[in-house]
This record gives C-alpha cells, structure tokens and sequence, in this order.
C-alpha cells in the first residue's frame, strides 16, 4: 500500500479525500487484480488541467512570443520526459501500486507510467482542492523547475535565450534545392536583421532548428 503521508508531504499538498490519492497511485494492472480503482481517468482530467496552466503561464511569462514558440515550450514542459522527471523528484515511484508482473518488469521505473502518474496526481489534486491548489502544484513541480537540455530543441533554447534581452529570433529562407522528393532548404537565424547562424536540413523544420543550434554555438563562442 502506498505511504499516504509520506507522498501527501513530499506533494505539499493534504487530500480531504484520500481515495483520490489512492486511485492516482493505482496502476491499471494492480486494478485488474485488486478491483481498486486505477489513475486512468484522473490521468485524463489532469492532462487538461497541466495543459491549462502551462498555457496561462507561458501566456504570461512571454507576452511577445507567438503562438507556435508558445506551443513548442509548452510541448516541453508537458512531455513523458518532465513528466517523468518530477515523478522521480518527489519518489512517486516507491509508492505506485503495481501487479507482480508489472513490478518484474520494472514499471515502478518506466518514463510512461511515471508521466501517467504524475498527471493522475494532478487531477486528483484539482478535484480535492480545487485549479488554485493545482496550479500551486504544478507551478512547484513541473513549470519552475529546470528542463534538462536532452528535452529542449535548439530553437527553444535560443528564443529563451534571447528573450532574457527582449529580443527574438526571426528565421529566414536562404535556398531550396534538389528535387521535390528530397529537397535541401538553408535558414538562416536573424536577430536584429543580422544573421547569427546558418543550418540546412531536409525539411524547414529540420533546416531552422540546424540554424538555432549554429546561433547558439556561435553565441557561447
């Protein structure tokens, strides 16, 4: 059985309702062999919530950023990764109700399940306390704490960056060449109309995200 208190004060949050708690700590396969109610709906409420007040956050923090760079940090901070990594943090993981095979299997440790939880935890916690002690929760948690670099894109990394100076990076098409099913497309990443890197790729995408990571070496350079 999970340890309610120790998580309830690793989470910096007490649940009125503690089956809540219960349910979000409950793995599927656990359920399947227990007949206790597992964290996928809470799971599913509480991607909402995440996305919400990751959205409101970003929405402030960066008010000249546009809707795709929004998008992109925002697919950041809400990703299996981060997810996963405030899991650990806060030792969720030596407190998920498993079956035997899934413990064999080492599930305690999986990114996937870890994220799941996480989430799961959230939407137990908007339902019990409400989107303010959620908030609280996932600002603490998730939103304040540093991205490891194996999950930001250069171009992220580069438009953060920048915007501690107020300025942004604007990426422009210097070619497109070779054929229609395998083109080479060159950006160049601009700030201030001066160009700062260069980068080619097969896809635009691909070719400024190559532009972003030239403008950061060159800038740590």
């Amino acid at each position: 059985m999970p340890d309610v208190k120790e998580v309830q004060q690793k989470l910096g949050y007490t649940f009125r309702n503690e089956a809540l708690l219960q349910a979000a700590l409950t793995h599927p396969s656990f359920s399947a062999e227990n007949r206790a109610e597992h964290y996928q709906r809470l799971e599913f409420l509480g991607d909402a919530v995440l996305e919400l007040v990751c959205s409101r956050f970003l929405y402030d923090q960066y008010p000249k950023l546009s809707e795709g760079a929004l998008t992109r940090m925002r697919a950041e901070r809400v990703r299996e990764e981060s997810l996963a990594q405030a899991a650990r943090r806060l030792e969720l993981n030596r407190n998920i109700r498993l079956s035997l095979g899934e413990v064999r299997c080492g599930g305690a440790d999986k990114p996937s399940i870890l994220a799941d939880v996480t989430e799961a935890i959230i939407g137990a916690i908007y339902l019990d306390g409400g989107l303010e002690e959620a908030r609280k929760f996932i600002d603490r948690e998730i939103l304040s704490q540093e991205l490891p670099e194996s999950v930001k894109d250069a171009k992220s990394r580069l438009q953060e960056l920048l915007q501690k100076t107020g300025r942004a990076p604007v990426y422009e098409l210097i070619s497109a060449e070779g054929p229609s099913h395998a083109p080479v497309f060159e950006f160049s990443a601009c700030v201030d109309g001066k160009p700062i890197g260069r980068g080619c790729g097969t896809s635009k995408q691909a070719a400024q995200q190559a532009a972003a990571k030239d403008a950061l070496e060159q800038l740590k350079g």
